[in-house]
């Protein structure tokens, strides 16, 4: 009870841009854990997807393979259906080459997506903290300045302890916000690298399979 009740005056003392800055703890934190529910889930389903297709696309099965990412909203999914598609009207490696990259580009804003965001919302808690404090200073010199002299040491002291206040729960708010968006951008990258191995992968098998058919054609 006491430890709320310290953080209670805390958050009183620091005065009105102590709110908006709650605010932005809030907004960051909703956006990681969404985030994070969001990369974990999409990591978890581009692994089975992986994995139900490797077979079918070793065997020369496309149409089984088609019909499995039809059924798949992933990014893996989204990725070899362009490939596939591309497949029915080219063989060429360098066709299926950038069918794939341009499933890659338009999955890879998705998974980007409001990551960056926390960065910001740290810089902005800062700054914030930051503004707090000058504004509390400021106010603590104009009323130090019409005060009785004898009180003055006394008064601008706790003047300035509360003004700090704003400053340190900036600081407090901001270097999760920044680890969190750490963790996530090195996440995000793991599941983006993951996925252009993969089309690398399934382009090499496409290749592979494409010129044992024409082999297997040539007249003996």
């Amino acid at each position: 009870m006491d430890a709320f009740t310290a953080i209670v005056r805390f958050l009183q003392e620091g005065g009105a841009f102590m709110y908006p800055i709650i605010l932005i703890l809030a907004v960051g934190l909703a956006i990681a854990v969404e985030r994070y529910l969001y990369l974990t889930s999409i990591k978890n389903k581009n692994k089975k997807v992986w994995q139900a297709l490797m077979p079918q696309l070793k065997s020369g099965a496309y149409d089984k393979a088609a019909n499995i990412v039809v059924k798949s909203k992933t990014a893996m999914a989204s990725i070899v259906a362009y490939g596939l598609a591309r497949l029915q009207t080219s063989q060429h490696r360098d066709d299926i080459e950038t069918a794939m990259e341009e499933g890659l580009m338009e999955a890879i804003p998705k998974i980007e997506k409001r990551t960056h965001y926390l960065a910001t919302l740290a810089n902005i808690a800062t700054l914030m903290g930051l503004l707090g404090t000058i504004i509390g200073l400021i106010q603590a010199f104009t009323a130090v300045a019409q005060a009785d002299p004898a009180q003055k040491a006394d008064l601008l002291s706790s003047s300035i302890s509360i003004a700090m206040n704003t400053t340190a729960f900036g600081l407090i708010v901001a270097i999760p916000l920044l680890l969190m968006h750490a963790f996530l951008q090195t996440k995000t990258t793991d599941i983006i690298d993951n996925l252009e191995m993969a089309s690398v992968k399934i382009l090499n098998i496409i290749t592979t399979n494409a010129r044992r058919s024409a082999a297997n054609k040539r007249p003996q």
